[in-house]
Protein backbone atom coordinates (compact mmCIF):
# COMPACT_ATOMS: atom_id res chain seq x y z
CA UNK A 1 0.00 0.00 0.00
CA UNK A 2 3.03 2.41 0.85
CA UNK A 3 4.44 1.57 -2.38
CA UNK A 4 1.06 2.33 -4.45
CA UNK A 5 1.17 5.58 -2.77
CA UNK A 6 4.27 6.80 -3.08
CA UNK A 7 4.40 5.29 -7.20
CA UNK A 8 1.22 7.68 -7.12
CA UNK A 9 2.82 11.13 -6.04
CA UNK A 10 5.88 10.43 -8.27
CA UNK A 11 3.37 10.69 -11.59
CA UNK A 12 0.58 12.30 -9.96
CA UNK A 13 -0.45 16.11 -10.99
CA UNK A 14 -0.12 18.54 -8.47
CA UNK A 15 -2.88 21.11 -9.22
CA UNK A 16 -2.78 24.72 -8.44
CA UNK A 17 1.12 24.26 -7.17
CA UNK A 18 3.52 26.34 -9.34
CA UNK A 19 6.22 23.85 -8.40
CA UNK A 20 4.46 20.92 -10.75
CA UNK A 21 6.92 21.48 -13.38
CA UNK A 22 10.08 21.09 -11.21
CA UNK A 23 8.40 18.33 -9.88
CA UNK A 24 7.58 16.54 -13.29
CA UNK A 25 11.83 16.79 -14.43
CA UNK A 26 13.01 15.52 -10.68
CA UNK A 27 10.60 12.51 -11.91
CA UNK A 28 11.28 11.86 -15.27
CA UNK A 29 13.08 8.96 -16.27
CA UNK A 30 15.70 10.83 -18.83
CA UNK A 31 15.96 13.02 -16.00
CA UNK A 32 19.94 10.96 -15.82
CA UNK A 33 20.57 12.13 -19.49
CA UNK A 34 23.68 14.34 -19.01
CA UNK A 35 22.22 17.70 -19.13
CA UNK A 36 24.40 20.02 -21.04
CA UNK A 37 22.98 17.37 -24.12
CA UNK A 38 19.32 17.65 -23.38
CA UNK A 39 19.71 21.62 -23.40
CA UNK A 40 21.73 22.00 -26.65
CA UNK A 41 19.26 19.33 -28.15
CA UNK A 42 16.42 21.46 -27.43
CA UNK A 43 17.72 24.80 -28.03
CA UNK A 44 19.10 23.44 -31.55
CA UNK A 45 15.62 21.75 -32.59
CA UNK A 46 13.79 25.28 -31.91
CA UNK A 47 15.83 27.14 -34.11
CA UNK A 48 15.60 24.41 -36.67
CA UNK A 49 12.25 24.68 -36.33
CA UNK A 50 11.89 28.39 -35.94
CA UNK A 51 14.60 28.80 -39.07
CA UNK A 52 13.42 26.12 -41.86
CA UNK A 53 10.15 27.33 -41.00
CA UNK A 54 8.12 23.89 -43.13
CA UNK A 55 5.12 22.76 -41.30
CA UNK A 56 6.54 19.31 -41.70
CA UNK A 57 9.37 19.81 -40.19
CA UNK A 58 7.21 21.62 -36.77
CA UNK A 59 4.97 18.47 -37.24
CA UNK A 60 7.99 16.42 -36.71
CA UNK A 61 9.37 18.13 -33.99
CA UNK A 62 5.97 18.02 -32.12
CA UNK A 63 5.80 14.36 -32.37
CA UNK A 64 8.99 13.67 -31.23
CA UNK A 65 8.94 16.14 -28.65
CA UNK A 66 6.12 14.55 -27.43
CA UNK A 67 7.72 11.02 -27.63
CA UNK A 68 10.68 11.88 -25.66
CA UNK A 69 8.64 13.42 -22.68
CA UNK A 70 5.28 11.23 -22.41
CA UNK A 71 6.96 7.87 -23.61
CA UNK A 72 10.23 7.99 -22.49
CA UNK A 73 10.06 10.39 -20.05
CA UNK A 74 6.98 8.85 -18.28
CA UNK A 75 4.43 11.40 -17.87
CA UNK A 76 1.51 11.15 -17.84
CA UNK A 77 -0.29 12.21 -21.13
CA UNK A 78 -3.10 13.96 -19.03
CA UNK A 79 -0.13 15.95 -17.33
CA UNK A 80 2.05 16.83 -20.68
CA UNK A 81 -1.32 18.19 -22.40
CA UNK A 82 -2.20 20.20 -19.06
CA UNK A 83 1.29 22.08 -19.17
CA UNK A 84 0.86 22.34 -23.09
CA UNK A 85 -2.79 24.70 -22.39
CA UNK A 86 -1.14 27.69 -21.56
CA UNK A 87 1.53 28.11 -24.38
CA UNK A 88 -1.58 26.77 -26.58
CA UNK A 89 -3.56 29.75 -25.57
CA UNK A 90 -1.36 32.51 -25.88
CA UNK A 91 -0.94 30.97 -29.55
CA UNK A 92 -4.48 30.96 -30.71
CA UNK A 93 -4.66 34.54 -29.33
CA UNK A 94 -1.74 35.87 -31.29
CA UNK A 95 -2.37 33.77 -34.56
CA UNK A 96 -5.52 34.47 -34.44
CA UNK A 97 -5.06 38.08 -35.70
CA UNK A 98 -2.84 36.97 -38.41
CA UNK A 99 -5.95 34.62 -39.83
CA UNK A 100 -8.92 37.26 -39.11
CA UNK A 101 -9.39 40.51 -40.13
CA UNK A 102 -11.71 43.75 -40.21
CA UNK A 103 -13.00 45.50 -43.00
CA UNK A 104 -15.47 48.06 -43.69
CA UNK A 105 -16.50 46.39 -47.06
CA UNK A 106 -16.97 42.24 -47.99
CA UNK A 107 -13.78 41.29 -49.24
CA UNK A 108 -12.23 38.02 -48.92
CA UNK A 109 -13.21 34.75 -49.82
CA UNK A 110 -15.26 34.29 -46.09
CA UNK A 111 -16.82 37.27 -44.89
CA UNK A 112 -19.09 37.89 -41.67
CA UNK A 113 -20.99 40.67 -41.50
CA UNK A 114 -20.88 41.99 -37.79
CA UNK A 115 -23.80 45.46 -38.19
CA UNK A 116 -20.69 47.51 -37.87
CA UNK A 117 -18.57 46.01 -40.77
CA UNK A 118 -16.84 42.48 -42.12
CA UNK A 119 -14.68 40.01 -40.60
CA UNK A 120 -13.00 38.35 -43.42
CA UNK A 121 -10.31 35.97 -43.89
CA UNK A 122 -9.09 33.62 -46.89
CA UNK A 123 -7.55 30.53 -47.78
CA UNK A 124 -4.34 31.84 -47.87
CA UNK A 125 -4.57 33.84 -44.82
CA UNK A 126 -5.67 30.41 -42.97
CA UNK A 127 -2.91 28.59 -44.19
CA UNK A 128 -0.47 31.06 -42.60
CA UNK A 129 -2.32 31.39 -39.49
CA UNK A 130 -1.98 27.47 -39.20
CA UNK A 131 1.79 26.63 -40.09
CA UNK A 132 2.45 29.90 -37.91
CA UNK A 133 0.76 28.26 -35.16
CA UNK A 134 2.55 24.99 -35.84
CA UNK A 135 5.99 26.38 -36.07
CA UNK A 136 5.29 28.18 -32.79
CA UNK A 137 4.30 24.82 -31.23
CA UNK A 138 6.77 22.86 -32.09
CA UNK A 139 9.29 25.47 -30.83
CA UNK A 140 7.69 25.49 -27.47
CA UNK A 141 7.55 21.46 -27.74
CA UNK A 142 11.47 21.41 -27.58
CA UNK A 143 11.92 23.95 -24.06
CA UNK A 144 8.91 22.55 -22.50
CA UNK A 145 10.77 18.46 -23.44
CA UNK A 146 13.90 20.49 -21.58
CA UNK A 147 11.85 21.83 -18.95
CA UNK A 148 9.92 18.52 -18.13
CA UNK A 149 12.77 16.69 -18.24
CA UNK A 150 15.68 18.81 -16.50
CA UNK A 151 15.70 20.46 -12.69
CA UNK A 152 15.84 23.92 -12.96
CA UNK A 153 19.02 23.67 -11.18
CA UNK A 154 20.84 21.62 -13.94
CA UNK A 155 19.41 24.14 -16.34
CA UNK A 156 21.36 26.77 -14.47
CA UNK A 157 23.81 24.83 -13.72
CA UNK A 158 24.48 24.22 -17.93
CA UNK A 159 24.48 28.04 -18.48
CA UNK A 160 27.19 28.71 -15.74
CA UNK A 161 29.58 26.07 -18.18
CA UNK A 162 28.34 27.90 -20.89
CA UNK A 163 29.68 31.27 -18.95
CA UNK A 164 26.95 33.29 -18.37
CA UNK A 165 27.42 36.12 -16.17
CA UNK A 166 27.40 35.30 -12.21
CA UNK A 167 25.41 37.72 -12.13
CA UNK A 168 22.48 36.53 -13.86
CA UNK A 169 22.85 32.85 -12.79
CA UNK A 170 22.50 33.90 -8.86
CA UNK A 171 19.43 36.23 -9.60
CA UNK A 172 18.02 33.41 -11.86
CA UNK A 173 18.61 30.68 -8.96
CA UNK A 174 16.67 33.05 -6.46
CA UNK A 175 14.00 34.71 -8.52
CA UNK A 176 13.38 31.10 -9.09
CA UNK A 177 13.39 29.77 -6.09
CA UNK A 178 11.73 32.71 -4.70
CA UNK A 179 8.60 32.25 -7.11
CA UNK A 180 7.57 29.48 -4.97
CA UNK A 181 8.29 30.77 -1.55
CA UNK A 182 5.87 33.63 -2.38
CA UNK A 183 3.32 31.44 -4.21
CA UNK A 184 3.11 29.56 -1.16
CA UNK A 185 2.21 32.23 1.25
CA UNK A 186 -0.09 33.65 -1.00
CA UNK A 187 -1.99 30.54 -1.21
CA UNK A 188 -2.21 30.39 2.71
CA UNK A 189 -2.99 34.36 2.89
CA UNK A 190 -5.74 33.78 0.13
CA UNK A 191 -6.84 30.70 2.32
CA UNK A 192 -7.24 32.44 5.66
CA UNK A 193 -9.30 35.03 3.32
CA UNK A 194 -11.49 32.52 2.03
CA UNK A 195 -12.56 30.80 5.07
CA UNK A 196 -13.22 34.23 6.74
CA UNK A 197 -15.75 35.19 3.96
CA UNK A 198 -13.53 37.50 2.38
CA UNK A 199 -14.66 36.47 -1.30
CA UNK A 200 -18.51 36.01 -0.27
CA UNK A 201 -19.08 39.22 -3.10
CA UNK A 202 -17.54 41.22 -5.75
CA UNK A 203 -17.06 44.44 -3.26
CA UNK A 204 -15.67 42.19 -0.54
CA UNK A 205 -13.77 40.06 -2.78
CA UNK A 206 -11.86 43.79 -4.55
CA UNK A 207 -11.64 44.68 -0.58
CA UNK A 208 -9.83 41.54 0.03
CA UNK A 209 -7.88 41.54 -3.23
CA UNK A 210 -6.41 45.01 -1.92
CA UNK A 211 -5.70 43.58 1.38
CA UNK A 212 -3.39 40.61 0.23
CA UNK A 213 -1.68 42.67 -2.41
CA UNK A 214 -0.77 45.15 0.30
CA UNK A 215 0.53 42.04 2.96
CA UNK A 216 2.08 40.05 0.06
CA UNK A 217 4.18 43.16 -0.22
CA UNK A 218 5.15 43.60 3.29
CA UNK A 219 5.82 39.39 3.89
CA UNK A 220 8.02 39.35 0.60
CA UNK A 221 10.13 41.94 2.28
CA UNK A 222 10.03 40.36 5.59
CA UNK A 223 11.05 36.97 3.88
CA UNK A 224 13.89 38.60 1.72
CA UNK A 225 15.63 39.71 5.02
CA UNK A 226 15.10 36.43 6.51
CA UNK A 227 16.23 34.39 3.86
CA UNK A 228 19.39 36.82 3.13
CA UNK A 229 20.12 36.25 7.37
CA UNK A 230 19.57 32.77 7.09
CA UNK A 231 22.14 32.62 3.74
CA UNK A 232 24.95 34.59 5.40
CA UNK A 233 24.35 32.16 8.66
CA UNK A 234 25.26 29.40 6.50
CA UNK A 235 28.29 30.96 5.35
CA UNK A 236 27.03 32.84 2.10
CA UNK A 237 30.35 35.03 0.89
CA UNK A 238 28.80 36.40 -2.33
CA UNK A 239 28.93 33.26 -4.48
CA UNK A 240 25.88 30.94 -4.53
CA UNK A 241 27.64 26.69 -4.56
CA UNK A 242 25.35 23.98 -5.41
CA UNK A 243 25.85 20.32 -5.01
CA UNK A 244 25.56 19.06 -8.99
CA UNK A 245 25.67 15.34 -9.61
CA UNK A 246 27.73 14.09 -12.72
CA UNK A 247 26.04 12.75 -15.65
CA UNK A 248 28.29 11.52 -18.50
CA UNK A 249 27.47 11.88 -21.68
CA UNK A 250 26.74 8.71 -23.21
CA UNK A 251 27.82 8.11 -27.23
CA UNK A 252 24.41 7.19 -28.51
CA UNK A 253 22.43 9.82 -27.65
CA UNK A 254 25.38 11.83 -29.72
CA UNK A 255 24.25 9.79 -32.59
CA UNK A 256 20.80 10.16 -32.22
CA UNK A 257 20.45 13.83 -31.48
CA UNK A 258 22.72 14.29 -34.83
CA UNK A 259 20.80 11.57 -36.71
CA UNK A 260 17.28 13.86 -35.45
CA UNK A 261 18.68 17.26 -36.79
CA UNK A 262 20.26 16.24 -40.05
CA UNK A 263 16.55 14.17 -40.71
CA UNK A 264 14.33 18.34 -39.59
CA UNK A 265 17.26 19.68 -42.43
CA UNK A 266 16.17 17.05 -44.87
CA UNK A 267 12.58 17.52 -44.12
CA UNK A 268 12.51 20.98 -44.71
CA UNK A 269 14.64 20.39 -48.03
CA UNK A 270 12.43 17.93 -49.63
CA UNK A 271 9.24 19.62 -48.26
CA UNK A 272 9.93 22.99 -49.11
Amino acid sequence: MHHQKRHHHQIGHKHGEGSAIDFYAYASKIRQWNPTFKVVFSFTTLLLCIGLNNPFVSLAVIASMAYLTVLKGGLPLGAYISVLMIPITFILLGTIAIGVDFSSQPIGQFNLFLGFGYLFTSVAKLQEMAFLMLKVFGAISAMIMMTLSTPSSEIIGVLRKAHVPKLIIELMNLIYRYIFIMLDVFNNIRNSADSRQGYSDFKTACYTFGSVASNMLVVSLKKANAYYTAMEARGYDGDLVFLEEEKKLQVSHLIIGAAFMIFLILLGIFTH
